[in-house]
């Protein structure tokens, strides 16, 4: 039996049980909550049910011992990895509920990156985070996105000045914008 933490694996199950009892039920050895968790991260095709179904008759704990830190492992898979890249957190934002998170990875997933819904339900959140900030990168690799506003650069004076001369945005950055035309038309 294999089992993935998918995208739509956690957010069901995190709906339906929420983290807290996800995490307990292995060491409770919550049989109803296992089952869920089977069944819905099963892969399609793998017949859980049947499975499931097989251990009964049979004593559980041997069972319950054996699936217990498999199960936890998985359960924290339904959190995305935080990304090395980022910067610190401040610790003065809301908290985001888990559903606002998963709604924002399947949205990141299907409108950034341009997945297909299919594609993203099945792709683990930490897949899609890692994915996101390789397609951040790429965009800050070729000067369309500046990751750290404290690193982007003050417009030039001279160049404002112009601009505003002639009614333009003042902060309009012509140079950069003839530097990235140069380097689309390059193919870097």
């Amino acid at each position: 039996m294999s089992l993935r933490p998918t995208l739509r694996a956690a957010t069901t199950l995190e709906a339906r049980h929420g983290f807290p009892a996800l995490f307990r039920a292995p060491f409770d050895l919550n049989m109803t909550i296992i089952s869920d968790i089977i069944l819905t991260a099963s892969h399609p095709g793998h017949d859980a049910a049947t499975f499931l179904s097989s251990l009964s008759g049979k004593p559980l704990f041997p069972f319950f011992m054996a699936v217990r830190q498999p199960l936890a492992d998985l359960v924290s898979m339904f959190m995305p990895a935080p990304d090395p890249k980022a910067q610190p957190s401040t610790g003065t934002g809301k908290p985001m509920p888990w559903s606002e998170v998963f709604a924002t990875l399947y949205d990141s997933a299907t409108g950034w990156l341009g997945w297909t819904p299919e594609t993203a339900w099945n792709a683990t959140p930490t897949e899609i985070t890692r994915a996101m900030s390789a397609h951040f990168d790429r965009l800050v690799t070729t000067g369309v996105l500046v990751r750290d506003k404290t690193t982007a650069k003050a417009p030039d004076p001279e160049q404002a000045a112009q601009n505003e001369a002639l009614g333009l945005d003042p902060e309009f950055d012509r140079a950069g914008l003839r530097a990235l035309k140069a380097k689309i038309s390059q193919g870097t």
